[in-house]
């Protein structure tokens, strides 16, 4: 199984951050398949690969240390595919969300790593 994490500290207020993600999601080919007030689930569309290769995302939003001027998400990129190349579907979906994450517009990216 294919995993890469990270984590990010963006300068949003809160309640405008879950309506960003969803966008950064839906706008890498993600479906929101599950959201609550400090998670969100999203899967990758069928049709461009095959099925193992299908990506969840799982986005964690840290609201118990979260302020009015900054928010700490924490991010799993998986599939079902065995990481024997580097450049393998899942690792390109993880960069291309963290890229999307890291120029959005809607905030002001403080901190991230990526693992």
């Amino acid at each position: 199984m294919a995993r890469y994490t990270g984590f990010f500290i963006v300068a949003v207020p809160i309640d405008r951050l879950r309506q960003s993600l969803i966008e950064i999601l839906e706008s890498c080919n993600l479906d929101i398949i599950y959201n609550t007030g400090d998670s969100l689930m999203a899967r990758e569309i069928p049709g461009q690969v095959s099925i193992p290769k299908l990506v969840t995302a799982e986005v964690l939003i840290e609201k118990n240390t979260a302020n009015d001027s900054e928010v700490r998400m924490n991010f799993v990129i998986k599939n079902e595919e065995l990481p024997l190349q580097t450049n393998n579907h899942c690792r390109q979906m993880f960069e291309l969300v963290s890229r999307s994450i890291m120029k959005n517009n809607n905030w002001r990216l403080l901190e991230s790593m990526a693992l």
